[in-house]
């Protein structure tokens, strides 16, 4: 005997004691999936016979199958069950749950329980408990179907019970096998002609006669219909005998509209009011045979509440479809894919007032609905409403899935006015009104978008108002280069006084770089770094060639420059804010504004904007924004002060107590009467006076060159390095001698503003090319450079096990003063910080690696604001881990 159950439900298994309950559950369900109620009598008392321990036990039994089935988790509740009160709370737990209820009774015969229950020296009770229960289960077998029990199978003998093959089976919501390439159509309402026209631009093929349309797809596409096939428009007719064809030709998907739910009330003899046009679409079917209208009844009986779709990364629905909901059957579920939610309020056109679920919607499938009409479609964190009022005069409108491409076949009138006119919603992608025009999906939308609905939304949160729960707590963020980041939540607490008092607004904040670790430390007698190890590092993990940069001694930017102010309010939403007229913005790697002042800050994305113009940017990548990574020198103006007023003061100071101590040792020295021993230690006072006198010298000439004085921005200079994204493209598919080549451009395009960055790439198998490097960074070094970053060629590299460093950090022996202190190359000392491990660091840095990317790409794929700050976010919290600073 085959038993056929939901892939997702509560299974009661029924039964009286002895009945083989367990052992059945054992055989056909996995131990994680059973809910044992002895089990839980046991936890809760370390007894599982204790009967005073039942209601605590059967509380705990509740509380794992809630956890369970909030998560999707098929669960099989092991208890006798045998009364309708006993399974009347593990009904109303599973329709909390929005699952289905399944019963599996064992209803064996009471000698066979007791025998085995004699049998087991945990059941010492006489048969008439057994009778007892043999009774309330027969009594109510009857009745499960109206206590709510949606799969019923009873089973009467232990040969029935031992034949029994469980399947599973998905829900019929559940499509997740099936991935696309789909056309998803909005609310058509009986406008027959401009469905042909859009099917036509989608590239569908509709011929045959009126009453026997047929329509070929393009190869492997479907066609998703998501309902209000009917009423309002003038064919409606026309319209469900070409969806129905489509159908049942496997062409095409459709789920339900409220208008079509209606209808087929309406066909099935009930009494519902027949307005919106009901009453014309019910005056066409009249003039049909009686065969189609029963037809059309079924049809729409038949239509599932939603679908999840392409391994459960997109879900389409009439209204819309929660999270929570998503692939769950119940009737909240049916409900609130044919109408929304609700607040049980109208407003002032007596429409009702609807709940925004979208606004806080922060599910990992797209949804795609309808229902409520707009004049444009309307992107809002990862769902879109494709609706746009085709029946009042607007358009039919069509989503290409995976493409994410907009298709429209404009309305040949309008066949019926709404109640609230469509008014034009803000910051929405636009499109043509001709069939082919496409428009990509826009980040964010006004916050008057949804006062403009034909169906007022109530309390709409703005989009780009950012959710304290989507940062709070231990949290772990996805990302397409490392899997999993943690992101521990003493770290977000700590981000969260960053972000909420100093960060920039965070609509601009799309990408935070990562910290860099330094190499192994050197095993050369004179260096804490050497770039030997670091090139070490990098053949260990088999990278080919790697590319040598000049470190500069700045403060990391990263500069978001926009063409005009126009792109800015499109792309970024700015236009409401404090920096309501900025064309793009330059932050700090913590997410500050790097310029407090904003005239600097405006002059300074000028001279880059025009460099940009002259080099052909906007054309060249196609776009009207750019966000470049880059140090900005000098080092900072509050360095250059201490300089003058500490570094300076203190080391002509300590290099006066210097000399003056040398010179006295240098007196005592020449006393003849001097023993040997007393000679020795003076003389060897005297070489260490002398060389920590060289080193406090060696400080302040290290700080002098990486200060000096900034009146304006022509004293600044800005060394871009990476070209991090553009409209539509994240540039990791570059390696990093592409992005040193086409910055090149940029500079040659600029000003003095705009720095070089020395580098050179090499070829790590080839030992000469090692050695020029290495001499190639001693001498800048010598020089006064700071040192260089050498970074896998390519820009994402993978080595034995996992993904490599992005860039590892060599810095020289005179800069390395200001880390560790003036004396640090102090024999003594120098020996005490090469016992220093960089693996804390490595493990940041790539961390912090994979979120950086992570953020660009979700924004440039037009993720909505929450999710790419939380990348951002998840990079400001890491940087609170304890890891030395020095490193």
């Amino acid at each position: 005997m085959r038993v056929t159950i939901p892939d997702l439900a509560l299974v009661v298994l029924v039964g009286p004691s002895g009945s083989g309950k367990s052992t059945f559950a054992r055989r056909h369900f996995k131990a994680t999936e059973i809910i044992s109620s002895d089990a839980c009598r046991g936890v809760v008392s370390d007894d599982e016979s204790d009967q005073t321990a039942t209601k605590d036990a059967f509380d705990l039994v509740h509380t794992i199958a809630r956890l369970r089935l909030a998560r999707g988790r098929l669960t099989v509740i092991d208890a006798t069950s045998v009364r309708p009160e006993d399974r009347r709370s593990l009904v109303a737990l599973a329709r909390s749950c929005d699952v289905l209820s399944v019963a599996i009774v064992l209803d064996l015969p009471p000698d066979t329980c007791h025998h085995r229950n004699a049998a087991r020296p945990d059941r010492a009770f006489g048969p008439r408990v057994v009778e007892r229960q043999s009774a309330a289960l027969r009594r109510g077998l009857r009745g499960l179907k109206r206590e709510g029990f949606q799969h019923i199978t009873v089973l009467h003998s232990p040969q029935e019970v031992d034949d029994v093959v469980v399947d599973r089976q998905p829900l019929w919501t559940d499509r997740r096998t099936e991935p696309g390439p789909f056309d998803i159509i909005g609310d058509v309402h009986g406008c027959y002609d401009e469905l042909v026209a859009l099917l036509s631009a989608l590239g569908y093929a509709v011929d045959g006669p009126p009453d026997a349309p047929r329509v070929t797809p393009p190869a492997g596409r479907t066609a998703i219909f998501l309902g209000d096939l009917v009423d309002r428009g003038p064919n409606p007719v026309g319209v469900l005998k070409l969806v129905m064809a489509m159908v049942a030709d496997g062409a095409a998907l459709c789920v339900p509209g409220n208008h079509d739910d209606k209808l087929k009330r309406a066909l099935n003899g009930r009494d519902v009011q027949r307005l919106h046009g009901l009453a014309e679409t019910l005056a066409q079917l009249d003039t049909e045979p009686p065969a189609f209208k029963s037809a059309v009844a079924a049809f729409i009986d038949g239509l599932i509440s939603h679908y999840v779709l392409d391994d459960g990364k997109l879900v389409v629905a009439h209204a819309g479809m929660p999270e929570a909901y998503q692939g769950r059957a119940s009737a909240r579920v049916r409900e609130f894919a044919l109408y929304g939610g609700t607040t049980g309020e109208v407003d002032a056109d007596g429409l009702p007032v609807r709940i925004d679920w979208a606004a806080d919607y922060r599910g990992e499938a797209m949804v795609v609905y309808g229902h409520t009409a707009r004049s444009e479609p309307v992107w809002r964190n990862r769902t879109i409403c494709i609706d746009t009022g085709c029946a009042y005069g607007g358009t039919l409108t069509a989503l290409r899935y995976p493409e994410l491409t907009l298709v429209q076949a404009p309305s040949r009138a309008m066949y019926s006015s709404p109640a609230r006119p469509l008014a034009p919603p803000a910051a929405l992608p636009s499109s043509a009104s001709n069939p082919s025009s496409s428009s990509s999906p826009s980040r964010a939308t006004s916050p008057s978008t949804a006062s403009t609905a034909s169906h007022q939304e109530a309390a709409a949160r703005p989009d780009d108002l950012l959710d304290i729960t989507d940062v709070l707590g231990k949290r772990f963020i996805d990302t397409r280069t490392f899997g999993k980041v943690t992101i521990r939540e003493a770290n977000a607490a700590a981000a969260l006084e960053v972000m909420s008092r100093f960060a920039i607004d965070p609509r601009w904040l799309i990408y935070l770089p990562p910290t860099m670790s330094p190499a192994a430390t050197s095993a050369e007698d004179a260096f804490l770094e050497h770039p030997s190890e670091t090139f070490a590092y990098f053949r260990s993990e088999r990278v080919a060639r790697v590319v040598c940069q000049e470190k500069h001694m700045g403060s990391r930017a990263i500069l978001v420059v926009c063409r005009d102010r126009a792109a800015a309010r499109r792309r970024f939403g700015a236009g409401d804010g404090p920096a309501d007229d900025a064309a793009g913005v330059v932050y700090t790697r913590t997410g500050r504004p790097f310029f407090p002042d904003r005239a600097v800050e405006a002059a300074v994305l000028d001279r880059v904007r025009a460099a940009a113009e002259t080099a052909g940017w906007w054309d060249r990548f196609a776009t009207d924004w750019l966000c470049l990574d880059a140090e900005i020198m000098p080092w900072s103006a509050k360095a250059a002060g201490l300089i003058e007023t500490q570094f300076a003061t203190t080391g002509a100071a300590g290099g006066a107590g210097l000399a003056a101590a040398a010179a006295a040792l240098r007196l005592t020295a020449a006393r003849a009467d001097m023993a040997d021993a007393e000679a020795e230690r003076v003389a060897a006072l005297g070489a260490d006076i002398a060389a920590r006198r060289v080193c406090v010298e060696g400080f302040v000439a290290a700080y002098g060159r990486y200060c000096w004085d900034v009146a304006g921005v022509a004293d600044l200079k800005i060394a871009p390095f990476h070209l991090l994204a553009t409209e539509g493209h994240v540039h990791t598919d570059h390696d990093h001698a592409w992005h040193m080549a086409v910055l090149a451009e940029l500079r040659a395009a600029g000003d003095a503003l705009l720095h070089a960055t020395a580098h050179r790439v090499v070829d790590l198998a080839d030992d000469a090319q090692i050695a020029d490097a290495e001499r190639w960074w001693i001498e800048a070094t010598d020089g006064g450079g700071e040192g260089m970053v050498v970074k896998p060629l390519d820009w994402l590299a993978r080595g034995r096990r996992r993904l490599v460093q992005p860039a590892l950090k060599c810095r020289g022996r005179e800069y390395l003063r200001l880390v560790y202190g003036p004396e640090y190359t102090l024999p003594a000392n120098l020996s005490r910080l090469r016992v220093r491990s960089v693996a804390a660091k490595r493990s940041l840095a790539l961390r912090e690696y994979a979120l950086g990317l992570e953020s660009l790409h979700r924004f440039v794929e037009g993720e909505p604001l929450y999710r790419v700050h939380e990348c951002a976010f998840g990079v400001l919290a890491l940087e609170s881990e304890p890891v030395d600073p020095r490193l």
